[in-house]
Parts: structure tokens; sequence; C-alpha cells
């Protein structure tokens, strides 16, 4: 680290350049050959476009967008390098229905199109490094007891099922699952100072070994990416993709709980980033996936359609890939076909994407809910979505069949529709969700119930 208004001379560099070591290891890499590279020019998989698809006029009258946003912050308490993590996640719902009615007339008026927005957010404010709060001893503690707070406050309906209840019910079905396959092995205990393993269970209860609170949120182990001496940016990130799903399920059993589940059929999910979960609470995932199963299945009987979730990667190594395959050797874009997807295998995957080679797993298998996919739209843009599966047969990366793709058609139809002129590479709702998470102006507001009474009351009308 240098020193201020110092600054750096070439020196070190041209060492750097002339390292022995930095040479050896520049001679060791792998490049891949022309000719591999030639092979990823010609779209190795399955390429689809959408007229060789059954036809679909699907489009939803309503789209539920989910995003979040965090900020470390300074807390003057005293102790040096304090910091306090501001967390949101803000779903907003749009009325697709009613936007394409505005979009005939030749003068919409401002606040009538603001109807076909509502929004909702939570708001979290999380211990990060030196920030105490009044009964606990330590950061680490704090963080816990918040998380677990947080999660027990926050809720979509009025008298429905909270956060922390929708939480539970995912951890519930991963202890079932331990038990059923003997799994004993365990994480060590948050409790610190004591070399105990993890003792799992429901609600505040207290460690059978200090008699302290332990909490059902403990399980995530976010508490482990609190960094006691710096910044937890990483710990606040995480925790924001974790609200960011166990919303989604939350909204989902709510519809579930008020038999609203026809409603369904008429709403897309769509969510920033992938539909996967990383870290130290990436055990989540078989249990969403579960979760999801079972409500898919519910609504299918009713709708005979899958559910449709979708995640948006608006950068990173695959839309990086994406852009690559799209551009010639002259630098000119436009060599993807529009309206055509390019479904992706573990072996494309692995051989251009995430260089991969012996591993038994196929990419993404202990941590995504949705398998990936490049379409590009009618208007050129390119996107990369993740639509979520329901089965084994979908989750099998080993083939890249359009069935296996859950509502395909449906999903280019929707990218069509709503991909952002502003930002090509994602989706107007989710521009919208990230603008709510960024500035929450909706803070305690439940909408959902009244949404979806309205489209209820309207079901009701057409038929």
């Amino acid at each position: 680290m240098g020193f201020e208004n110092e600054f750096a001379s070439y020196e070190p560099l041209r060492r750097i350049l002339d390292n022995p070591k930095v040479k050896a290891l520049h001679d060791r890499l792998r490049v891949k050959k022309r000719e591999e590279q030639k092979d990823c020019q010609k779209f190795e998989g399955n390429i689809i476009k959408k007229e060789d698809l059954p036809e679909s006029d699907f489009l939803p009258d309503y789209v539920i967008a989910i995003d979040g946003s965090y900020q470390a912050a300074r807390a003057e308490n005293g102790y040096p390098g304090a910091e306090f993590g501001y967390v949101t996640v803000a779903s907003v719902l749009i009325k697709l229905d009613l936007v394409r009615q505005f979009a005939k007339q030749e003068f919409i008026d401002p606040k009538k199109f603001r109807e076909t927005e509502k929004a909702s957010t939570i708001e979290s404010v999380m211990p990060g490094c030196n920030v105490i709060i009044e009964g606990e001893t330590s950061a680490k503690a704090s963080m816990r007891k918040v998380l677990f707070e947080e999660l027990q406050s926050n809720i979509v309906f009025f008298e429905g099922e909270t956060l922390l209840d929708s939480y539970e019910a995912l951890l519930k079905i991963k202890l079932d699952k331990d038990k059923e396959g003997g799994n004993t092995r365990k994480p060590r205990s948050p409790i610190e100072d004591i070399d105990k393993e993890m003792t799992y269970g429901f609600g505040e209860y207290k460690c059978p070994h200090t008699s302290q609170p332990l909490y059902s949120t403990d399980a995530m182990r976010l508490h482990e990416l609190l960094n006691p001496g710096g910044s937890s940016g990483e710990m606040y990130g995480q925790i924001m993709a974790m609200l960011e799903k166990i919303w989604l399920v939350h909204i989902l059993r709510a519809f579930e709980k008020k038999g609203w589940l026809p409603i369904l059929q008429r709403v897309a999910f769509i969510m920033d980033g992938p539909l996967a979960c990383f870290s130290t609470w990436s055990w989540l995932n078989k249990s969403l996936i579960s979760e999801l199963r079972r409500i898919n299945e519910l609504q299918k009987k009713i709708s005979s359609r899958d559910l449709l979730i979708i995640g948006i990667e608006k950068s990173g190594t695959f839309y990086n890939h994406f852009d690559e395959i799209d551009t010639t050797v002259d630098g000119i874009t436009g060599k993807f076909p529009n309206q055509s997807a390019l479904l992706l295998t573990d072996g494309y995957i692995k051989r251009n994407i995430i260089f991969s080679e012996g591993s038994k797993h196929q990419y993404g298998e202990d941590t995504y809910f949705g398998r990936k996919l490049f379409y590009k739209t009618k208007t050129e843009y390119k996107v990369v979505p993740v639509i979520a599966t329901f089965n084994n047969f979908q989750r099998d990366l080993r083939t890249a069949n359009p069935d296996q793709f859950p509502r395909l058609s449906d999903l280019m139809n929707i990218l069509d529709e709503i991909v952002s002129s502003r930002y090509p590479n994602s989706v107007s709702p989710l521009v919208t969700a990230h603008a709510e998470a960024a500035i929450p102006l909706n803070l305690g507001k439940r909408i959902f119930e009244d949404i979806a009474r309205e489209i209820r009351d309207k079901s009701y009308k057409n038929d």
C-alpha cells in the first residue's frame, strides 16, 4: 500500500516482467488453440430459433421483479473501524397488461402510468466490525441476533407467515433429508470459545453447552463471513442474495396459503443474478429446489404448465462469452441470429466458459436451481437468462433439449417484450426493482395482498 502522494515508478513493472518465475508460469499457461476457438464460433451445442418452437402467444399480465442492494457505512461509536451494512431488497409488481394499454395511446398521463408499478422493500441494518448491540458481547453475536430478528419481523401478507417461517420450512427440509440420508456431519457451533458442533433448532433456543442463545438462522453460517478487523462487504452481499431467494419462496408460499395459486399462471417472476445459492448458505439450494418443485406441482394441476421463474445475469463470464460469439474476427457484432437461443450443456460450459476437466459434477450441481441459456431478442439485444427447473430431467446438463427449459417459447416472448433499451443486457422490470432497492421509497408497504385480490377479482370477472 502506497503512502499519500507517493506514485509508483516503472521499475517494479520491469522487475515483474523480467522475473523468471513469471516467465515460467506464462510458458505453462494453457491457451485455447485456434481450432478450438473456431469450434466455439460454430455455436457448438443447440441453437434454437423461436420460429422452430411451438408457437406461443403467452405474455404475462403481471411481472414480479426482485432485486437487492447493499452498502457498508461507518458507525460512530468510538471504536476504530466500526461498520454496519445497509441491506435492502425490493420486490416490484408491474402490471404489464396495463402497460400494453397505455402503449396504444398517443399521450399518457404520467400519474396514471405510475399506477402500473407497485413496490415493497425490506430494509436491514446488519452489525459489522466493532458494532455491538445491547445485551451482546461481540459483533458476531450481535450480527446473529439481528439477522434472526430481521427474518422474524418481515412479512408479505398481514396474518401470514413471516420470512423466518418460510426460511424454517426450508431448514426443516434439510434436517429431514440429513436424517433420512444418515448425514451426521455438522459445522462448528457459532458460540465463540467452544469447540462443539452446531446444535440445530427452530426459533431462538439455548446452547446445550453454554446456555447462550442460538437461532435457527445460525444454520446459514453467515456470521462466519463477518470480518472482525475490517469491512464485511462479502457478508452483506451474501445476506442480500439470501434474502432475495427466501423472499421468492415466501411470496410463493403466501399465495399457496391464501388459495391464490391460480393467479400464478398469469405471473412471471424475474430475479437479478443467477438462480443459485452460494457461500456458507449454499445448502439452502437443495431445500429450495424441493420447495419449488412442491409448489410447482400444486399450481401445475391448475394451470397445466410450470411456473415461470427467471434470473438475469447482466455481466460476468457467460455474458462476455455470448458477446464474443456474437462478434466476428473483424470486431463486427451481429453474428448470432435474432430471436434465437443457445441452450447450454455442461460440456459446452466447461470447454468454453468455465474451464474444467475430469470433474464428475456438472456445472452448478450443488448451487443452481435453474439452468442458463443465451438469447438474442428481436431487437438484437443479448440476454443471459437462467430459467428455474423443477425435476431431474430438466436439470440434467448432459443434454440441452428445448423441453428441458420450462416454457422456453414463453420466455422468448417475455424477453422480446421487456428487454431494456437503456440497459440492453437487462430487462425493464429489474431496472425498476433496482431503483427501488437503491432508493427504497416504499419501506413497510404491504402491497401484495391488495394486488393478489385485484388479480383474483379480475380472474373471476373474466370467467
